[in-house]
């Protein structure tokens, strides 16, 4: 079994999402709940390629998650406004490795963090297929770079 995950800061983010809780997202423990928190990683992330120009009424290739996972660190509640901080982690042929972020206003330490993969399919047969070239440049804007103890 891996270590648990440190709580990663705001400058490990490359863009950022402002999202504000709802009275609704909070649980009957008084925080938000916990499947939210995936609500709010798709929020961002569908936002992010939206005004990158995915059409996603239209647009013959599609991602479609393949993998999503959550580790928390401290509650949330709603009134707090949160930024959703997304980097792409691994950018294939057709899937993309997302790393995403969730802080309270103001905090530098990640609330919640966690991964999704999209994998990219034909709209129509549901095929994997090459992520098209556009998007590859619109998801190259937060492509992190690997640093030196990552090699």
């Amino acid at each position: 079994m891996s270590a648990r995950p440190s709580p990663k800061k705001r400058r490990e983010f490359i863009h950022f999402s402002r999202i504000t809780t709802r009275w609704k997202d909070n649980d009957a423990y008084r925080h938000i709940n916990n499947v939210t928190y995936y609500s709010f990683f798709d929020t961002a992330l569908n936002e992010f390629l939206i005004r990158g120009g995915l059409n996603i009424e239209h647009s013959p290739v599609i991602g479609l998650i393949a993998h999503s996972q959550c580790n928390y660190f401290s509650s949330l509640a709603f009134p707090d406004s949160i930024d959703v901080g997304l980097k792409a982690n691994r950018l294939g042929n057709s899937s993309v490795t997302y790393a995403l972020g969730i802080f309270r206003e103001g905090d530098d330490r990640a609330a919640a963090q966690g991964e999704m993969v999209h994998v990219y399919v034909d709209r129509k047969t549901g095929q994997p297929v090459s992520i098209p070239q556009e998007m590859r440049m619109h998801l190259a804007k937060v492509k992190s770079e690997p640093r030196d103890d990552d090699v």
